[in-house]
């Protein structure tokens, strides 16, 4: 029997459920030992901060220009690593992509240039838009094609990101490189740090395995997939931040593919909690911990006085598997992340307000459908993906409320495109809005968790949106499956299947 989440552990992983050693060729993952590098570090790099996206508004549209690119960058001192990346066009880029940010209620269109000799996707992870412009699997990129989506940004102020979603090939091209922030801003935001790369961080949390060559080590996985034993800091190994003010405000994002990281700080001072996935939470919360699954993202805001040094690291976690296996996953590392370093005089800077925003819990009275999804293996209710199957069709605007069982003995995650979602916590009758909107939430063995969803306004019968586990291993294998949204009179007649035109795999 599954166990239902508590509010408590809810808040406490953010609406989850509940190392720096070369190696010379690749390693089965799947029992390997703990590692720790508490204490290890000088942190003598300091932390990189991807640019922002530059961007013109023509026409009342704001364009970006990205460009999908082979690279390299050096990591580890002296040594060269093949990479891919995204650049806009101004700066050469060597790892990662840069930060694009717009403002609710602007039109954006992003013209992409793959300049690859494969195919790619761009998939805009948190947003809300239509299932065409979302950059899932059937908006392939040909090797030398482009592609330019287009849509209203329509939501509140929140950390999004964007990252290749080929099927089949997720893991390895986000592994190489390509991933990037997109800030949704909105003039109703709270006052908090808010002056990108002084007092607003962006933190871009990847684990990676090099070769004596100072390549990329991108073999061998445990059971939940590719672990590292290298950190990377928006592309920074060993890295530190000054801090020149009273608080920084991190946005943090595992970018990872398997590992969870159990954050906390060296002190275990508490932070403040601020936002997840979705956007502001109502009110703040003081944590010590935060767990964070690959694909979410939260906000804190550290506060620090002149010259101190805190360190942000991540703990064992408990994965409920055999100890060999919660082993090879990296659910008892001990890692160093960051170093944030105070000048030893701070500058002062907003604090954080009692409130946030204003959140209404999700109306459960009416929904349109009840649906049980059950995670298992490799399947979504014992179905791998076919890219030809529609698995749900979701009437346009409609309330749904989806139970998502792990009926498996590891964890797994769960992310679902287009949407924000609210938890519905243990046995409560509703979502609780203090936890915040979220579209990844983790699920630990056999646990179980109930989503009250809102599904977007924009019917087409013939483009689904994907839903999958976020680990992108078992993403890659098959462990994800597609909706449709339509005309509430067109849920019985849509089609069920696709033609062979929407098949990229």
């Amino acid at each position: 029997m599954s166990a239902r989440l508590s509010r408590r552990t809810l808040l406490a992983g953010l609406a989850a459920l509940p190392a720096t050693a070369l190696l010379g060729c690749s390693q089965d993952r799947t029992t390997a030992a703990p590692i720790s590098t508490v204490d290890t570090l000088d942190f003598a790099n300091q932390l990189r901060i991807p640019p922002l996206a530059t961007s013109v508004v023509r026409d009342g549209i704001r364009l970006f220009e990205l460009n999908v690119t082979g690279s390299s960058a050096e990591f580890l001192p002296g040594l060269s690593t093949p990479t891919l990346a995204y650049d806009d066009g101004r700066s050469a880029a060597r790892y990662l992509g840069p930060t694009l940010r717009a403002r609710r209620g602007e039109r954006v269109r992003v013209r992409i240039n793959n300049r690859l000799p494969e195919t790619t996707t761009v998939h805009w992870h948190g947003m809300h838009l239509p299932a065409t412009q979302d950059g899932g699997p059937h908006q392939a990129i040909p090797a030398g094609g482009e592609w330019a989506p287009e849509w209203l940004i329509d939501q509140p102020a929140a950390t999004l990101w964007y990252h290749p979603h080929p099927h089949g090939q997720t893991e390895r091209q986000v592994n190489q490189g390509l991933a990037g922030l997109f800030y949704v801003t909105d003039e109703a935001s709270p006052e908090l740090p808010s002056r990108y790369g002084i007092d607003d961080i962006p933190v871009i949390l990847q684990d990676r395995r090099f070769e004596v060559t100072g390549r990329f080590d991108l073999g061998g996985r445990s059971v939940t997939g590719y672990v590292g034993d290298t950190i990377l800091v928006n592309g920074t190994h060993n890295p530190h931040l000054p801090v020149s003010t009273e608080r920084v405000r991190l946005r943090i994002l595992n970018g990872s593919s398997a590992r969870i990281y159990h954050l906390a700080l060296s002190d275990d001072h508490e932070f403040t909690v601020v936002a997840t996935d979705g956007g502001f939470l109502p009110r703040p919360a003081r944590m010590r911990r935060l767990l964070l699954s690959p694909g979410e993202r939260a906000e804190i805001v550290v506060e620090l006085r002149p010259g101190e040094r805190r360190v942000l690291r991540s703990l064992p976690w408990d994965l409920g598997m055999i100890a060999p296996l919660t082993d090879g996953s990296g659910g008892n590392d001990r890692l160093d992340l960051l170093q944030l370093r105070a000048d030893p005089q701070l500058t002062t800077n907003p604090t954080v307000p009692h409130r946030l925003t204003t959140v209404s819990a999700l109306s459960i009275a009416e929904v349109a459908e009840r649906r049980e999804i059950v995670l298992e293996g490799r399947t979504i209710n014992g179905r791998p993906m076919e890219l030809g199957r529609i698995d749900a069709v979701i009437a346009a605007g409609s309330t749904e409320l989806w139970t998502v069982r792990n009926a498996h003995n590891q964890p797994h995650n769960f992310h679902v495109h287009g949407v924000s979602f609210q938890i519905v916590p243990g046995e409560a009758s509703g979502p609780d809005p203090a936890l915040g909107g979220k579209d990844t939430v983790l699920l630990g063995a056999e646990q179980t968790v109930t989503l009250a969803i809102r599904f977007p306004s924009f019917s087409d019968p013939l483009t689904p949106y994907m839903y999958h586990c976020h680990l992108l291993w078992h993403e890659d294998e098959g462990m994800m499956a597609q909706f449709t949204v339509v005309d509430a009179d067109q849920v019985a007649s849509a089609p069920r299947s696709l033609p062979r035109a929407h098949d990229h795999n």
